[in-house]
């Protein structure tokens, strides 16, 4: 909410959604939503009311830098508003989790290019520094950007989040290049500037689903899964996680498909050995956001089409056996096995799960006991997870605390704990059945 409440600058989504033209639903917009800008106190007691020991809030770039750059700071969003919550959490003993970015770049730098542009490396790594010296000496525990890979796919290759504008099977990689650049330049901002005094720690949110082949036999199938989890998960963890590059796989199949459609290079950029050294190790713990699985084969792209999603060669779908609420299926199964391949890729790191929900699939009823049997039965497989394969998951995030504006979904998708009633101009709170259950985990520790 507070779209341009005391001198936030406008951000993407801003433009994206007062432009209309039904790319979200039935036009609607985010300058209100659950209100959260100017109803704080609402939503502390909703958090005090679950007992959380952590929560997880983005910051708005444009709240704090209504250009983008550290030319003009606001100091109402920065002081008035950030600090009480950080400060009001930490009051209550509950630990922030700040995420620097999420997905609402100041629209003044998309204007220059946005994530195409390598000045947005140069951007981001200033806003972050500023972030840091700013809210640092309190805020331990950093997330630079949430779900790069989702951001890269839907807003610079699909055209689907703004600017709107698609550039296929090219700008989702050149973006995904920046965007790891960004990264990498922040986290070492923090590690040589700030990390000795400050002590915490910084890492970025990366979606990843599961999947599993189709046909167990079939090894094109198998292959298949295996670059499905490249082309997401993979593409950013392997630079950060690993050696600074992306996977072997991935390389080789865009290689092959820009060549099979005439280019004279692989469409997808490539990192220097100096940006590699850069780039590796740019994370203090590896950040998760799960939601679902599903199942993939292998689709030839025989009309050499352009697009991220083309060049994978696969074709997604659920088990027609699973229970669904839009796109997210429960298969709670896939999370454990996710965070078992994290473990064995990854070199068993510290794993914290940022993101993990189900819609509420009717909003008028706030018995949403088919939502909570989805978390129900996710906690169990991460006990297994814990218990059986050794998995070092130290945090959990459920999303999200409120019902909110769910992108190009709107207030059509409702992933809150707490029912918010977007009639109301008092956007009042009330729990789901889901919270009053959650609240009894956190109380218990435990199912």
């Amino acid at each position: 909410g507070g779209w341009d409440a005391d001198g936030k600058g406008p951000s993407v989504w801003d433009t994206f959604t007062h432009q209309g033209g039904e790319r979200v639903f039935q036009n609607q917009t985010g300058d209100v939503a659950c209100g959260s800008y100017t109803l704080w106190e609402e939503d502390l007691k909703c958090i005090k009311q679950l007992g959380l020991t952590h929560y997880r809030f983005s910051l708005s770039w444009s709240r704090l830098l209504p250009d983008g750059t550290t030319g003009f700071i606001n100091q109402k969003g920065k002081l008035d508003y950030y600090n009480k919550i950080i400060d009001d959490l930490l009051t209550n003993g509950i630990i922030p989790i700040v995420t620097l970015y999420h997905f609402d770049l100041p629209q003044a730098l998309e204007d220059k290019g946005g994530w195409l542009s390598e000045a947005i490396i140069e951007s981001f790594d200033k806003y972050a520094r500023f972030c840091f010296s700013t809210f640092g000496d309190q805020v331990k525990q950093w997330i630079t950007i949430n779900e790069p890979n989702i951001l890269a796919l839907l807003a610079y290759d699909l055209g689907l989040f703004p600017p709107g504008v698609s550039h296929f099977g090219t700008g989702g990689y050149q973006a995904a290049h920046n965007l790891i650049r960004a990264h990498a330049r922040s986290w070492h901002s923090y590690d040589s500037l700030f990390r000795k005094e400050q002590k915490g720690m910084v890492s970025l949110a990366i979606f990843a689903g599961w999947v599993e082949p189709a046909d167990p036999n079939s090894v094109s199938d198998q292959e298949a899964a295996k670059r499905a989890i490249a082309f997401s998960l993979d593409l950013f963890a392997k630079p950060i996680f690993i050696d600074g590059d992306y996977p072997e796989v991935v390389k080789s199949q865009i290689a092959f498909m820009s060549k099979k459609q005439g280019y004279p290079s692989s469409r997808l950029p490539e990192f220097t050995d100096e940006e590699k050294r850069m780039i590796k190790g740019t994370a203090d713990f590896f950040a998760v956001q799960y939601y679902t699985t599903r199942l993939v084969k292998y689709q030839e792209n025989k009309k050499k089409e352009l697009s991220f999603l083309q060049d994978v060669e696969i074709q997604i779908f659920p088990d027609s056996s699973w229970i669904n609420f839009d796109w997210v299926y429960v298969v709670p199964w896939g999370i454990r096995k996710l965070l078992k391949y994290i473990k064995d890729t990854y070199n068993n790191p510290v794993i914290y799960i940022t993101e993990n929900g189900f819609p509420q699939g009717d909003p008028a009823s706030l018995d949403d006991t088919q939502r909570w049997e989805y978390f129900r039965q996710t906690f169990q497989e991460l006990l297994k997870a814990i218990q059986l394969d050794k998995v070092n998951l130290k945090l959990y995030c459920a999303w999200s605390l409120l019902d909110n504006f769910e992108w190009n979904q709107g207030y059509s998708s409702r992933f809150g704990l707490f029912h918010v009633d977007f009639e109301d101009p008092a956007r009042p709170r009330v729990p789901y059945t889901s919270a009053k259950e959650y609240a009894k985990i956190i109380r218990n520790n435990g199912l």
